[in-house]
């Protein structure tokens, strides 16, 4: 059984979740087969989906987002859960290398000119220090050979808490909400990168922010989806 609690990382060699070796790597070969992984998902906005002929889910055909293509490797369960949660507080900092070789190992091959991270807040950012989607870019940056930029998009209004809210109202909390730095040009094939996706409201809005400033092509990367979308 995976450990509750992700013990500090005292050894390198020593997978983060059972502890056991793991010869250099992050997860023993055992974690590593048993994380809860997307096994058949929506094309564009990676909601795992029953129907195996589905390409995709029943909202992006009803109201199409913005972003063109998804690319989220594992579900929110645990304990993917648990290690996304540890990386949003300083001391999870560590993990930002296994979830973005998670990441990684699925976008491998993909033509992107940049990665982007979904920007916090400046209130939200004062509050945390850092922006966890900014430690997975600077990882994946370095894994896949990427160049990532952190300064291009804006977040200009503050949101609430996305995963209560009804989709009527998640769209409108995220209106309007990002903004593009226009003293930087927006390259044509761009990757917003997240940590999780819960709803799918906050990427609908910062990609269309993207689209705006130029962008012709815009996929959206995350370590995790949520099992099943809230009306």
């Amino acid at each position: 059984m995976w450990s509750d609690i992700i013990q500090p990382f005292t050894n390198r060699h020593a997978c983060r979740l059972c502890h056991a070796p793991t010869g250099g790597g992050y997860l023993c070969s055992d974690c590593e087969r048993r994380l809860p992984r997307t096994a058949h998902a929506c094309s564009q906005c990676g909601l795992p989906l029953t129907d195996h002929r589905a390409i995709r889910c029943g909202e992006c055909l009803r109201d199409p987002p913005a972003f063109d293509a998804a690319v989220i490797p594992l579900l929110y369960a645990p304990p993917v859960a648990g290690l996304i949660g540890r990386l949003k507080r300083a001391g999870g900092l560590p993990l930002a290398p296994l979830l973005a070789a998670q990441l990684a190992s699925r976008a491998r091959g993909r033509r992107i000119d940049l990665l982007i991270p979904v920007p916090l807040h400046r209130r939200r950012l004062r509050e945390r220090g850092f922006n966890q989607c900014s430690e997975l870019c600077r990882e994946l940056s370095r894994q896949l050979e990427v160049p990532w930029d952190a300064m291009g998009l804006n977040r200009v209004r503050p949101g609430s808490p996305q995963r209560e809210s009804r989709r009527r109202d998640r769209l409108r909390n995220v209106r309007n909400a990002f903004q593009w730095n226009e003293k930087r040009p927006c390259p044509p094939r761009v990757a917003l990168v997240d940590d999780v996706v819960t709803t799918g409201a906050t990427m609908r809005a910062a990609a269309a922010s993207l689209k705006a400033a130029g962008a012709e092509w815009v996929e959206i990367w995350a370590v995790a989806r949520t099992p099943v979308e809230r009306p």
